[in-house]
């Protein structure tokens, strides 16, 4: 299994720059790549990654996207004056040319394929490509807005013929739509293009009607162009959330890609003149993370805009932590996707309703897992998982009995304690980020993890019951929610917004989980923002294991990646796909997607009926 994100960066793209005045170019200077390295040094992440040198794109891998008269055109522009490269740069819209723009162009090419090669042949798992100039706006026969060569375009037309794959999935988060690449595959349905950008009713640069959300693709391709225009300025994390949940991860998930080329633009975040949006830098750790999951992980991320220093740099260095599987940081902001933002996500589900089956229905510290399990099983571990020994029997009763000196008296609730907080404690005291505990009486335990969880000073913990277990709990205050996913409906023991009990009916062939993951349990999650989560599964669970790992891996999203996971009546399977998941050894298979049943369909629809005026993220299905 691949290990290791690669880097990739030369100063040498630094070398070109902008030699008259032009007040619509003159943000796309070489501090944009200087800035960025150089946080990245800051926060000592370059001698973690892996180094991987730039070489130049060759004009046949050019080609595999541009024309060899544009080509040409370009190539042309090296031994020009300041006079003849101005006239050039007037045939394009928002480009600037430089003697130093043909050889940094195709450096950004070949940096591009590199990391598509180190990532393919499994030298590394993921990686980041630092280039300049971008390329997601270029065609065929024209540079556009800054871009000169397609390089994630290019990258994706590379992979399918040298390594033969048939699904690419691109992810576009720039502010500007990348008409580019839509261009190129928009009757291909072997990638999948999704992007997002500002677009305020077409009166956004580049001001296009095929950028709208019924620009679904066209003939072979249809369904395989997702467009999310935000038509007002302000978006924050919580929209660009709802968009993953409700659009993009959805439709991912079941497209099922080989390799993931995000089109990493950070013009979409705060601060940054050109976007005017609000999402932060800790928005794309988690945007990154969520992708993670897909591919076996095979994740290429290469720089496209981004023109306020600060926070581009501030979001490079968020995605490469995340690449590197270091802890998730807070997201921050109120959970509630603004109005604009639930109309887009509407339009585009119900645009592209017809193509994929999960839109059909009104539906929507060191990375270190710790575990206790029996000592037959420990060595089917993942190596990276620490098997941890039980707690002093004598030092675990004066523990308890400072909670409740009932159970001191209970040897085989005892025993159970012994595991759930060996591994509690090291979660809460950050020795580990996650871990997995047996309890045979995993009911009591977790009632027990958390009293300990709030006499620690945690505020909010999210607590996901699968299977029938009854915890007796006090859910007014807010401090636990509590999600039962069961077999049969619970009777309700409360009114509170913070008790949800989803009858769940799973498929005994594909996992059929994806819906409820990403359509209603994800959106309420983020709402609640947990200071950690706990994963309770107990007997006659209603998910399998791979609807348990997919719950397990996109939790990991929230709270610091900070999740504990308590298991009674142990298989080996789950115990082993679980730890794979907190670990981030592999990626786990989830098995494949299959839309939910009628049955479950309603069960989704009738809690967000139920919930979307108290978890704002849920009000993002589509419009009959």
């Amino acid at each position: 299994m691949a290990s290791g994100t690669a880097l990739i960066y030369d100063d040498e793209m630094t070398s070109y720059k902008l030699l008259w005045d032009d007040p619509e170019c003159d943000i796309e200077v070489p501090e944009r790549l200087l800035s960025s390295y150089e946080q990245l040094k800051h926060y000592h992440l370059v001698e973690r990654c892996i180094h991987v040198p730039v070489r130049e794109g060759t004009e046949e891998e050019i080609m595999l996207v541009h024309s060899s008269e544009y080509l040409e055109v370009v190539k042309s522009t090296q031994t020009m004056n300041e006079e003849e490269l101005q006239r050039v740069s007037e045939n394009y819209d928002a480009v600037y040319f430089h003697p130093n723009t043909y050889r940094c162009a195709k450096l950004a090419v070949g940096a591009t394929l590199q990391l598509v090669d180190s990532v393919m042949s499994g030298k590394v798992r993921n990686g980041m490509a630092l280039v300049r100039p971008p390329g997601h706006h270029s065609q065929r026969n024209a540079a556009n807005g800054f871009c000169v060569f397609n390089n994630v375009a290019i990258a994706a037309q590379y992979a399918k013929r040298r390594y033969g794959l048939q699904r690419i999935l691109i992810v576009d988060w720039d502010v500007h739509h990348g008409q580019g690449i839509q261009y190129v595959f928009e009757e291909d349905p072997s990638v999948l293009y999704y992007s997002w950008h500002r677009y305020e009713h077409q009166q956004f640069w580049p001001l296009l009607r095929e950028s709208d959300y019924d620009a679904v693709g066209q003939g072979k391709g249809k369904g395989f162009n997702l467009n999310v225009p935000w038509n007002k300025v302000g978006m924050g994390n919580s929209d660009y959330l709802a968009a993953f949940f409700h659009v993009l991860l959805p439709v991912a998930f079941e497209f099922v890609p080989e390799l993931i080329l995000v089109s990493s633009g950070y013009d979409s975040g705060i601060g940054d003149p050109e976007g005017q949006m609000n999402a932060t830098p800790e928005c794309f750790a988690h945007l990154t993370h969520f992708l993670m999951q897909l591919a076996n992980g095979r994740l290429c991320a290469v720089l496209e805009g981004g023109y306020h220093l600060k926070s581009l740099s501030e979001s490079v260095c968020m995605t490469v932590k995340t690449l590197l599987r270091d802890p998730l940081p807070q997201i921050s902001g109120e959970m509630a996707p603004c109005l604009s933002a639930i109309e887009s996500i509407q339009n585009v589900r119900g645009a592209h309703k017809p193509y994929w089956k999960c839109l059909m229905y009104e539906v929507p510290p060191v990375k270190t897992a710790a575990a206790i399990v029996s000592k037959a099983d420990a060595h089917l571990l993942p190596v990276s998982v620490q098997v941890e020994m039980e707690m002093n029997a004598q030092e675990l009763k004066t523990f308890v009995s400072a909670f409740d000196a009932e159970l001191v008296k209970e040897e085989k609730a005892l025993l159970s304690l012994q595991n759930v907080l060996a591994v509690l404690d090291k979660i809460l005291k950050k020795k580990v980020c996650s871990g997995i505990a047996e309890s045979s009486v995993a009911s009591v335990s977790t009632t027990f993890a958390l009293k300990h969880c709030f006499d620690f000073g945690l505020q909010r913990v999210l607590c996901i019951v699968v299977g029938d277990m009854d915890l007796e709990l006090d859910l007014d205050d807010g401090k636990i929610l509590l999600m039962n996913i069961c077999q049969k409906q619970q009777t309700e023991k409360t009114n509170s917004k913070y008790y949800i009990s989803l009858n769940w009916k799973e498929d005994a062939e594909r996992n059929n989980f994806f819906c409820a993951v990403l359509g209603f349990i994800l959106p309420v999650a983020y709402s609640y923002q947990p200071d950690l989560v706990i994963i309770v599964i107990g007997p006659n669970r209603s998910l399998g294991v791979n609807g348990i790992s997919l719950l397990t891996c996109l939790l990991q999203g929230l709270a610091e990646s900070q999740i504990l996971v308590v298991i009674q009546d142990t298989e080996i399977k789950l115990v082993q796909s679980v730890a794979k998941a907190l670990s981030g050894v592999s990626t786990p298979d989830f098995g494949a997607y299959a839309p939910a049943s009628q049955e479950n369909v309603l069960e989704i629809k009738r809690l967000r009926d139920q919930l979307q005026q108290e978890w704002k993220m849920l009000r993002c299905s589509v419009r009959d």
